[in-house]
């Protein structure tokens, strides 16, 4: 079973910067993507952004899109999350998973039940 460790939050002022990291390691079984999500106390789960480890091919929402940038090292079996120009709206906690898609987010979003291996996520919170 996979195993990912996220790391790099914490806490910064509005505007700031933040990069998170995911390493994997051990086996994701037949998974194409590294996706990254985030979670608000009182909200549903929100899939942020995607990237397709053999392809690059990424996936961002629009809601960031500009701001967030998501890459991977596969060397390092790692993948980023560039976090710029944050607002208080981007406080949540930041989880990467393993999956792989069935369609492409644009059309779908990135659905959590497509991924199968989760990390235990990391804290970002963005003060004004």
């Amino acid at each position: 079973q996979a195993q990912l460790e996220e790391s790099g939050g914490g806490s910064v002022q509005a505007g700031g910067s933040l990069r998170l990291s995911c390493a994997r390691s051990g086996y994701a079984g037949s998974s194409n993507c590294v996706g990254w999500f985030r979670q608000a106390p009182g909200k549903e789960r929100e899939g942020v952004a995607l990237i397709y480890y053999d392809s690059g091919v990424t996936y961002i929402i629009d809601s960031v899109k500009g701001r967030f940038t998501i890459s991977q090292d596969n060397a390092k079996n790692t993948v980023y999350l560039q976090m710029n120009s944050l607002t208080p709206e981007d406080t949540a906690m930041y989880y990467c998973a393993v999956g792989q898609t069935k369609l492409w987010p644009g059309y779908t979003g990135i659905l959590s039940d497509d991924f199968n291996y989760w990390g235990q996520g990391t804290q970002v919170t963005v003060s004004s």
